[in-house]
């Protein structure tokens, strides 16, 4: 069977099982991305598990989130995960020296590799033809010292281009159209590997933008060919040498095929609460706004960079409204000042921050209480901005850029032509926001860094109340929030748990610790968006056992397995209804239902009712599961090593210190 591009990549990173739909497979990354949200985690992880030094040969730590240093406690993350760096391996990537995946892609994108990375959207790079997919820290950690990653085979989906972008149409409005096609659940358990007439015309930053914000349709990752536009990407960043083709088979053989004409698609925005409740533009053109921002891994490229100060080039920003811009990466900013973009947009009235996620993640320009924001970022899930009950809207550079002149939602289509964008010849080459490592010095803990807690073995008979009982689509930053307020202890899990559900009840921490054991119940897809590792860690450190819904978003499923807390689906959705908040569900020999089957009865002891919910799992992690997660399965099994078997792929036994032999 001729291979497709994404099976090519799977099989040249492939150690464990087969690249069949459905079934596990394990994959040896050659590169790792850790972040200063999810990434500090992995870092603690990585020195409980005993690891001396990273395995892969490109590990890359950023800070690009919490780059504000209001007090000593983001400070002191920052020294460690430095300090870390040094010792460990890795190059680091200081405060202000860019987004993650926008920095990697400029920096490190190396097509025909596999990146995996601590932050749902490292899938961006797979713009430049990289198998490029986001995990939880510890699935993460554990690539960084030798082991594979492990994830369920996806169906692999062509999408099949045609045509090419319409004047005042972008790769934003691309994504958007799929999100409102398919929905945020539309891409569970899948791959899209892009192709078709209509991808030469598309810049390697608009392949960025789409590959980036699949993770909002909750695709495993995104996949476009490494061709002339790349090289010529690669190129421009003095990069040439590392550029190789990489295509798909002639009449390979894929999974599924959606087509998409790029010149039917219009400019699209996504209305507050979900980056799929998308409509034209024209449909809220005309609403005021009181805020705009560009920039986040999505919309912080070069390409968005110019669009914007094109439009508002000898124009002033409305002065109903604030339009704060965040370059990607220093690399971009450096480039913005040679070329005169800098210019440009102060004369016009335009804030540009410091490259980093910022108010993307709720760290900074938060709106003010009941406005409405115009962004071009990737997410809108409630309260993300960080304040509760906002009113967050998505859209491209251009729409973004044209509202902010205008001081309302605008089709930038009524602004005549569009100015066309030039790419620079050459990008900035400065390289001074890295650190090189040298694996000496002594890694630097701040008093707010605390020991990584471990879970419990799953418990013979499970018997708990349902603390939460909630609907459709409950995110990461639902359960544990985004902001500057919560994520400054990011390394501190006692502390970051009082933020827990803190959005959607109060009281939960409270009820939680007063209840010991606890359930929570919720609908479809529950876990969505952001790899937030401490949303399964939290309401694990807080009692949480079990959580029991109609279905999970990958990442958020891997990370509740990996700290112990038994993820079960509802064979009969209907069950859902039968359940309030503060019934106890009762489940008999749940640890031998686990053992056996993927089966458990479940007894709501207000009703008598029962019920019965599926926990699929593979052997390892079955093992991982019943131990109470990775990390408490390696603690345990460190102890007792010598008496022990030989440990399976994905969980080393290892003794601190010791150094881990590659499974």
């Amino acid at each position: 069977m001729p291979p497709s591009l994404t099976r090519k990549l799977i099989e040249s990173h492939l150690v464990s099982g087969k690249a069949v739909a459905g079934e596990e497979i394990g994959l040896r990354p050659d590169q790792i991305l850790l972040t200063d949200t999810n990434g500090i985690q992995s870092w603690l992880q990585f020195e409980a598990m005993g690891f001396p030094r990273v395995v892969p040969s490109r590990v890359v730590t950023y800070i690009d989130h919490q780059v504000f240093q209001v007090d000593s406690r983001n400070s002191d993350d920052h020294r460690y995960m430095q300090t870390a760096s040094r010792k460990y391996g890795a190059v680091f990537s200081k405060p202000g020296n860019g987004i993650c995946h926008q920095v990697h892609m400029e920096t490190f994108s190396t097509p025909g590799q596999m990146l995996l990375g601590s932050d749902s959207h490292t899938p961006l790079c797979g713009a430049a033809g990289m198998l490029a997919i986001g995990a939880g820290g510890l699935d993460v950690a554990v690539a960084m010292g030798g082991g594979p990653y492990f994830l369920t085979m996806p169906a692999v989906v062509r999408v099949w281009l045609t045509g090419r972008l319409q004047p005042w149409v972008t790769a934003k409005d691309v994504i958007l159209e799929l999100l409102r096609r398919y929905s945020v659940r539309g891409g569970n358990g899948k791959i899209f590997e892009y192709a078709g007439p209509g991808i030469a015309s598309l810049l390697a930053a608009q392949r960025m933008t789409i590959a980036n914000m699949g993770a909002e349709l909750t695709l495993t990752t995104s996949v476009f060919p490494s061709d002339e536009v790349t090289r010529s990407f690669l190129t421009r960043l003095g990069r040439g040498h590392d550029w190789r083709p990489m295509a798909a088979d002639d009449d390979a053989e894929y999974d599924d095929q959606i087509e998409l004409d790029l010149s039917a698609i219009a400019p699209l925005v996504a209305l507050p609460g979900s980056p799929d409740r998308v409509v034209p533009v024209e449909e809220v053109a005309g609403t005021p706004i009181e805020q705009v921002t560009v920039g986040s891994c999505t919309n912080g490229s070069w390409h968005d960079m110019a669009s914007v100060a094109n439009v508002v080039r000898g124009r002033r920003v409305h002065p109903s409204l604030s339009f704060v811009l965040f370059p990607g990466s220093h690399r971009i900013l450096e480039t913005m000042a040679r070329e005169g973009l800098l210019t440009d947009l102060l004369a016009a009235g335009v804030l540009v921050s410091e490259p980093s996620c910022g108010s993307c993640a709720g760290l900074g320009h938060v709106p003010a209480a009941g406005t409405k924001s115009l962004r071009a970022f990737n997410r809108n899930f409630p309260g993300r901005s960080g304040v509760k009950d906002d009113s967050i809207y998505l859209c491209s550079s251009l729409v973004a850029a044209a509202s902010a002149v205008s001081g309302v939602i605008t089709d930038p289509r009524t602004l005549g032509a569009e100015p066309p964008v030039t790419l620079p010849e050459r990008f900035a080459t400065s390289e001074a926001g890295f650190v090189t490592p040298d694996g000496v010095g002594d890694v630097m803990r701040g008093p707010n860094i605390k020991p990584v807690p471990l879970g419990e073995p799953v418990p013979a008979t499970l018997e708990a109340p349902v603390l939460l009982k909630l609907g459709d689509k409950i995110s990461t930053d639902d359960i544990s929030p985004a902001g500057a307020a919560a994520l400054m202890f990011r390394s501190n899990v006692p502390a970051i748990a009082e933020f827990c559900f803190k959005y959607v009840d109060a009281e939960f921490v409270a009820r939680a610790r007063a209840a010991g054991r606890s359930i929570i119940v919720g609908g479809e897809l529950y876990g969505q968006g952001s790899s937030r590792e401490v949303a399964a860690i939290a309401p694990m450190f807080l009692g949480v056992r079990a959580v029991i819904v109609k279905s999970f978003a990958r990442i958020h499923r891997a990370n509740l397995v990996n700290w112990g807390v038994v993820p079960l689906t509802f064979d009969d959705p209907a069950a859902y209804d039968t359940i309030e908040r503060d019934d106890r569900l009762r489940v008999d020999d749940l640890r031998a239902a686990l053992t056996s089957s993927a089966r458990v009865r479940v007894v709501n002891t207000r009703t008598g009712a029962a019920f019965t919910a599926s926990c699929v799992l593979t052997s390892r992690e079955r093992e991982i599961l019943l131990g109470g997660g990775l990390l408490a399965l390696t603690r345990s099994s460190a102890g007792s090593a010598r008496s022990q078997p030989a440990p399976s792929a994905g969980h080393p036994r290892t003794e601190p210190g010791s150094r881990h032999s590659r499974p």
